[in-house]
């Protein structure tokens, strides 16, 4: 393993562990997600079903994709072209994120972080996916009996 995959190993786990953090989230108390959406600067977080449904989903949605970004990290060459999906989707994803945040009308800071960054590391794991050398795939024996 070269020096660059060693440091885009690195970048995934970090990224990955990053992700994972949004377990706490799935099972944290209304009280605290009503406290931190407010100190967001968000107002008060309202308590309809909906509202938490969608808050801990797109929590447990992050986790899984960190735990995703953990298990193909530990073979960049196998993952190779998991990676440039990954990529390729993270950066439809954080575009779509950037126009629903300003649909929405959050505040101008999630704008420019939310989207632009998972858009960013999409680019970077395309980047990098693309320089990481093919696996050579082992020959299946060739069918004797078809000529």
């Amino acid at each position: 393993m070269t020096k660059k995959e060693r440091y885009f190993k690195l970048l995934l786990r970090v990224i990955g562990t990053a992700a994972l953090f949004a377990l706490v989230a799935v099972v944290m108390p209304y009280s605290w997600m009503n406290t931190i959406h407010q100190r967001l600067g968000l107002g008060e977080l309202p308590p309809e079903p909906i509202v938490g449904y969608l808050a801990r989903s797109t929590s447990a949605f992050y986790a899984f994709f960190g735990g995703l970004l953990w298990l193909i990290s530990s073979d960049l060459q196998r993952y190779r072209l998991v990676l440039i999906y990954v990529g390729a989707a993270t950066v439809v994803f954080g575009t779509i994120l950037f126009i629903v945040d300003l649909r929405e009308g959050l505040p101008l800071y999630w704008c420019l972080t939310e989207g632009p960054i998972n858009t960013a590391f999409g680019v970077i794991i395309m980047f990098l996916s693309h320089k990481i050398p093919a696996q050579n795939m082992i020959e299946k024996p060739r069918d004797k009996s078809r000529g």
